[in-house]
């Protein structure tokens, strides 16, 4: 087991040494050894644990999601050990401020994103030719986005000036992404009454599945940044807000279409149903039973994507942290922490 997925009301989770207890109306159900959870994810608000729990799962490495009972969104995320090099942070902050730096980070995200945009449409264009003037029509737009971007994104040679700047990536993206999402509604069946992409409440059950999926690997972008000493926080396209963890909102770009591809497979082969979803004032939510074949599926099929968000976060901490050695303080070796 990888996955832990707490999602049935009247369940009390106990600590037990190195075991959680799974209880059931009282009734105990079973236990899972803590060393073979590597992530745990609670939904709803029925689910009871102490503080304890949490611990446990925390000191054993585990990353915690506890996601809204009536949204795809999540409420919080419980990390385990943090990474102490403050080296990594000090240059990532220092690389915020730092226009250039900025401007090629952006500008290799996006058009990565871009890439892997025109890889999902031609995926679909084969399998679905009879969807072929909205497939073309997006490819069009994104490769004519992506004639408009220079040719080697973040080279050394590169002057600022000829980098775009933050505004005018975030428009092309956002035109690439009208388009694209217009070409995955010619291949979505017309029973989910897909569109195009919204959010806060997702109105269709492809929403839904997209915003459960984006807010699932964001997750994880969050844990792999935590485990190599970023701060998820500080990001270089997606610019520092109140409560964004922009640093891995920038570091999903390029795999939202992976997800996009997973989610077009679940529902054309029915593995999603429209009876797994409900309409609720204008919200479309994934039902318990939907829920449980998201969640078997997205574990059978995340592992490249977290190994490639690990592999991505390692690389830039090892970057960063030699630009920030010269910041750390350097004490005496009697000097103890507090």
């Amino acid at each position: 087991m990888s996955l832990l997925l707490l999602d049935r009301a009247q369940l009390e989770i106990r600590s037990e040494s190195e075991t959680l207890a799974l209880y059931e109306n009282g009734a105990r159900r079973g236990t899972v050894p803590l060393k073979l959870i590597e992530r745990c994810v609670i939904h709803g608000a029925q689910t009871r644990l102490d503080t304890g729990v949490l611990m446990k799962l925390a000191e054993a490495g585990v990353t915690t999601v506890l996601m809204s009972p009536r949204q795809t969104r999540r409420i919080a995320i419980v990390l385990g050990p943090q990474h102490n090099d403050a080296a990594v942070r000090l240059a990532q902050a220092a690389r915020v401020m730092d226009d250039a730096w900025c401007r090629q980070w952006a500008l290799g995200t996006v058009r990565a994103k871009l890439l892997r945009q025109q890889r999902a449409l031609r995926t679909w264009l084969a399998q679905r030719p009879d969807a072929r003037k909205p497939l073309f029509d997006a490819l069009q737009a994104i490769e004519a986005s992506l004639r408009e971007l220079p040719a080697r994104p973040g080279a050394a040679s590169d002057s600022l000036q000829a980098l775009p700047d933050l505004a005018s990536l975030r428009g092309r993206e956002g035109a690439a992404a009208r388009a694209y999402f217009a070409g995955l509604a010619g291949v979505m069946p017309p029973a989910l009454q897909f569109t195009g992409r919204n959010r806060r409440p997702p109105r269709d059950p492809v929403n839904a599945c997209l915003s459960l999926g984006y807010t699932l690997l964001h997750a994880q972008a969050v844990q792999a940044c935590a485990t190599a000493g970023l701060d998820p926080l500080l990001g270089f396209y997606h610019r520092p807000a109140f409560g964004r963890e922009s640093l891995a909102s920038d570091l999903i770009e390029s795999l939202r279409p992976a997800v996009d591809l997973w989610v077009w497979e679940q529902l054309r082969t029915r593995s999603l149903r429209e009876d797994h979803f409900t309409l609720d004032k204008g919200a479309c939510l994934l039902g318990k039973a939907g829920r449980a074949i998201f969640y078997a599926s997205w574990e059978s099929h995340a592992t490249p994507w977290r190994r490639w968000l690990r592999g991505k976060t390692r690389q830039l901490a090892a970057a960063l942290r030699t630009d920030g050695l010269p910041w750390l303080a350097h004490p005496d070796e009697e000097d103890e922490p507090c």
